[in-house]
C-alpha cells in the first residue's frame, strides 16, 4: 500500500518513472550501398580475406540484394546492391548491439526519440528496430537472438585470410556537433573520448565510445563551405576503420593479392593526426577502408583537440 501511495503521489505531481537504459556492447555493422555486387565481393572477398555467410534477395525476385561479409562473430559489413537513396552516399545505415532491444525502444521512447511501435524480426532472425539520429543517418539497434543467422554461424565463417578480425569504429557525417552530442551522448550514452586533429583551427572529428564495449564511432564533421554530400563523394567521411597489429605486414598481405583481385590503387602507409600508422584503402564504390594499428606508433598518447566545431 505505502509503495501504490508513493506512485500516486509521483503521478499526482506529474513525475514519470524513468526506464534505465538497456546496455549497448558494441558496433554491430555497417551497410553500404554497391553498385556491382559481384566487383564489391572482390574486394571485401578476395582482397581483404572475408567470407559470406549468407545473404538475402530482393523480394519476389532471385536478385541478390544484401551480401553479409563476416569481420567477427559479432561484426558485419552488410553490401546493399541497390541504388543508394542519395546520389554518390554510400552509407545505407550504421548498427550498434544491445542485448535487450524491447527495452531500448521504450528507453528511446521515454526521451523522445521516435521508435516502432514494437521491435521487429529481421530476415536473418535478429532483433531490431531502425531510429534516425539528428542528421537523419539511420542507425539500427540489433540484438543478436539465438535461432538467428549470426549466433548460428558461431565459429564459422572466420578463415585466416581475414586482412583484420576487428572494427573498433566506423564514421559517419554529421552536421551540429551539439545536437549529435546529445543524441549518441546524453541519450544513448556513448562517451567523447578523443577530438581531432591535435593541432588544427577547427575541429574535424569526435570519437564517442559505446557505452558497454571498447568500440566507438567517429563523428565527422563538416562546414558551410565543403557541404557533406561533396565529401561523401569523396569516399573520406563515411568510412570503415579495421584494426591491426602491424601495418607493414598487413599492406605486404594486400600487395601479393593484388594481381587475382585487381586492385590497382596505391597502398600508402602514413602516420595519422591521432599517432597511429595507417592505411587507406577504397572499394570499388569509394567508400573508404581505414587500416589501422591499434596504438601510436612511438607509444606516447597524443592530446585531444580543443578546437572548436565548424559552423555547419
Amino acid at each position: 500500500m505505502r509503495f501504490l501511495a508513493c506512485l500516486l503521489a509521483a503521478s499526482s505531481f506529474g513525475v514519470s518513472l524513468q526506464i534505465p537504459r538497456p546496455r549497448i556492447t558494441g558496433d554491430a555493422h555497417m551497410a553500404i550501398y554497391v553498385s556491382d555486387l559481384a566487383k564489391a565481393r572482390v574486394f571485401y572477398k578476395d582482397f581483404l580475406g572475408y567470407a559470406e555467410p549468407y545473404h538475402l534477395n530482393a523480394k519476389d525476385s532471385d536478385r541478390e540484394r544484401i551480401a553479409f561479409i563476416k569481420i567477427n562473430e559479432d561484426q558485419y559489413l552488410e553490401l546493399f546492391a541497390e541504388k543508394p537513396r542519395q546520389e554518390g552516399w554510400q552509407l545505407n545505415h550504421i548498427s550498434f548491439a544491445t542485448d535487450d532491444a524491447e527495452t531500448m525502444r521504450k528507453y528511446l521512447a521515454s526521451r523522445g526519440v521516435k521508435v516502432p511501435e514494437k521491435v521487429g524480426k529481421g530476415q536473418i532472425g535478429n532483433s531490431n528496430f531502425n531510429i534516425t539520429d539528428p542528421d537523419g543517418n539511420i542507425v539500427e539497434i540489433v540484438q543478436y537472438e539465438k535461432d538467428g543467422w549470426t549466433r548460428q554461424a558461431t565459429g564459422k565463417f572466420l578463415p585466416e585470410s581475414r586482412i583484420s578480425t576487428h572494427m573498433p569504429h566506423f564514421g559517419v557525417i554529421i552536421g551540429s556537433l551539439a545536437e549529435a552530442t546529445k543524441f549518441y551522448g546524453d541519450i544513448l550514452g556513448f562517451q567523447d573520448i578523443w577530438r581531432g586533429p591535435p593541432n588544427g583551427k577547427v575541429l574535424s572529428w569526435v570519437n564517442m565510445k559505446v557505452p558497454d564495449g571498447p568500440d566507438y564511432l567517429e563523428l565527422m564533421l563538416y562546414s558551410a563551405d565543403k557541404p557533406a554530400d561533396t565529401q561523401a563523394k569523396k569516399g573520406t567521411k563515411n568510412h570503415i576503420c579495421l584494426v591491426v597489429p602491424d601495418i607493414d605486414k598487413a599492406v605486404a598481405i594486400l600487395e601479393t593479392r593484388r594481381a587475382a583481385t585487381g586492385y590497382s590503387k596505391p597502398i600508402e602507409i602514413k602516420v595519422g593526426q591521432n599517432g597511429k600508422r595507417q592505411a587507406n584503402l577504397y572499394d570499388p564504390d569509394e567508400t573508404r577502408v581505414e587500416l589501422m594499428e591499434p596504438n601510436t606508433f612511438d607509444g606516447k598518447p597524443v592530446p585531444s583537440s580543443k578546437a572548436p566545431a565548424p559552423m555547419p
